[in-house]
């Protein structure tokens, strides 16, 4: 498993853009030889130094149980490319259905940062260590994590901001609406200007 051939180092100090400006994810989980995928709306950045963020993961879910389980998940940031595989993800329950990564043609590599698999064809990914919340956890369903590594994809992100106003469509974040809708990243603009 080669990372892809567009995987840059970002510093931790500015891990927190790659959330910034609320794109869809894809959690993805494992433990004792068991991988999941999962699609989650509702994660963001929380704070600087060390970097951490939040997301919600359902109770229901499979990764829920790798992520408890493992201590670990990766916030992976899909693009338009893979809204196809972001709306299946998302949809499929790693609990019934047992061909969920292959259905949805999930690939996965790995990286010597991460004890937790990285989806493929994302633009960027964030390896998080689960800061134990027992109370938000069982009540609110969420996760706060510490940063602890991540990357992007330099044709969409470098020196610290995104540009996709220089790359292609395809290449664009997804944010979701519901009933299978995204929406992908706009026009960059100043709002000082």
């Amino acid at each position: 498993m080669t990372t892809p051939e567009f995987f840059a180092p970002v510093a931790l100090d500015q891990a927190y853009r790659l959330l910034n400006h609320g794109p869809v994810v894809l959690v993805s989980s494992a433990h004792e030889g068991r991988c999941n995928v999962m699609a989650a709306a509702w994660s963001c950045p929380l704070d600087f130094s060390p970097p951490k963020v939040t997301v919600v993961i359902d109770k229901a879910t499979l990764t829920r149980e790798l992520v408890e389980a493992s201590g670990w998940l990766v916030l992976n940031v899909p693009s338009r490319a893979s809204a196809a595989l972001t709306l299946g993800v998302g949809s499929d329950s790693g609990k019934t259905v047992h061909d969920k990564l292959a259905r949805h043609h999930v690939e996965i590599f790995a990286v010597p940062q991460s004890p937790v698999p990285l989806v493929r064809g994302c633009v960027a990914w964030l390896a998080c260590r689960i800061l134990p919340e027992p109370h938000n956890q069982r009540t609110y369903d969420l996760f706060i994590a510490e940063v602890v590594a991540a990357w992007a994809d330099p044709r969409v992100f470098s020196q610290g901001r995104w540009h996709f106003e220089d790359a292609p469509d395809d290449l664009r974040t997804l944010h979701y609406v519901a009933g299978g809708q995204f929406y992908v990243t706009g026009t960059a603009f100043r709002g000082d200007r």
